[in-house]
């Protein structure tokens, strides 16, 4: 008996392979995600200044003015054009520039009176990332070249306290990899919902419910297959993700063992393979089940700390989000991809996934068995 239930699941199992295979929209979207979806996430870096276009009304043309002109250099900025009056509000209306730096006339000699001279920023907050760190960027330059010149030298004040950092893995604070790692695991976890739901929804659409309900296979089969076969796909994807997009593609280093990421990666699924059964039970169609997609993707990615902080998150909430596999399986992928964590460190998230995967799937067995009637 235990043997034909293998056999059935395999072959059911090879059954929804071809299916895939054959659902060429499906197959763009498990490309698109794992190549250019990671690329360009990873690239967009929205929390870092980067290329912000800047221009510069200089009306006093002094030295204390083109040292400030002067200060603003890649990555953050583009080098800065000169312009006047007349083109700062039409670049700005235009989306040419970011940032308007307008210097009033007799900006120096004011400085050197002791004076305090105002100094006015335009800036186009459509351009949000930018916007909301680039003004922080320029108050710093403008400041810093000013003090410069009052001083005429070049020196840090001293403070009574000195404050040493040590960065640890991630000695540049680049966001590069962070995002392209944490857009992964979005991925691994919409696509694991997505391949799951759609293949039970497939299953109604095409009429195929009934050649299943007439074969010599139990529901436990049905849903195994589905599970394991869907979970395979995603599981060599992310894997060709990693070798390919971010190490060879990208120069990424993964610092921990990427064996021990998969492992953990096949528990996630474990748990999101069968949810997605279960959203596909309750959905009766394809736009039906992308909606209840929506109401369970969402809090999943944005509450399991890839985005937020669980410790900045209240403490009833802190209690919930501890429920979703994604939560452990950002923890694990954090610790051992960032920071090169063994089995040793990470097992506990290990034993959760593997818990909640074991209720996830026992409990939509029971939804399954009850719906799979109804489906014909």
């Amino acid at each position: 008996m235990a043997a034909n239930t293998i056999k059935n699941i395999l072959h059911l199992g090879i059954k929804e392979l071809r299916s895939l295979w054959h659902d060429r929209i499906l197959l763009l979207l498990i490309f698109w995600a794992f190549t250019q979806g990671v690329t360009s996430a990873a690239n967009s870096m929205p929390e870092t200044l980067q290329g912000a276009a800047i221009a510069i009304v200089d009306e006093d043309q002094s030295t204390l003015s083109r040292r400030i002109a002067d200060a603003f250099y890649p990555p953050y900025f583009v080098p800065p054009r000169m312009i006047d009056h007349a083109m700062a509000d039409r670049g700005l209306d235009q989306g040419t520039y970011t940032f308007v730096l307008i210097i009033p006339p007799n900006f120096e000699r004011d400085v050197q009176a002791g004076e305090r001279p105002k100094v006015q920023l335009a800036i186009d907050a459509t351009r949000m990332s930018q916007a909301f760190t680039g003004g922080g960027y320029v108050q710093q330059i403008v400041n810093g070249q000013v003090e410069e010149f009052v001083a005429r030298h070049r020196a840090a004040a001293a403070l009574p306290v000195e404050l040493v950092e040590r960065v640890r893995f991630n000695p540049s604070l680049e966001q590069t990899s962070f995002s392209a790692i944490m857009q992964i695991i979005d991925h691994v976890t919409m696509l694991s919902l997505v391949l799951t739901g759609a293949a039970l929804i497939r299953e109604r659409e095409h009429g195929t419910v009934e050649h299943l309900l007439v074969m010599p296979v139990t529901p436990f089969e049905i849903m195994a297959s589905k599970v394991w076969s869907m979970g395979l796909v995603v599981l060599f994807a992310c894997a060709m993700s990693i070798i390919f997009v971010l190490q060879g593609y990208m120069g990424i280093t993964v610092r921990g063992s990427l064996p021990l990421f998969l492992v953990g990666t096949l528990f996630l699924l474990f748990a999101m393979t069968s949810l997605g059964i279960f959203l596909g039970t309750v959905a009766r169609s394809m736009p039906q089940f992308g909606l209840l997609m929506l109401l369970v993707l969402m809090p999943l990615q944005t509450l399991s700390g890839g985005q937020t902080p669980i410790e900045n998150m209240p403490d009833w909430l802190h209690t919930v989000v501890m429920a979703f596999p994604t939560t452990h399986f950002v923890q694990l992928a954090q610790a051992i991809l960032f920071r090169g964590a063994g089995l040793e460190v990470v097992w506990p998230q290990l034993l959760a996934l593997l818990l909640i995967g074991a209720i996830f799937f026992f409990a939509t067995l029971q939804r399954f068995r009850t719906a799979i009637g109804q489906m014909a």
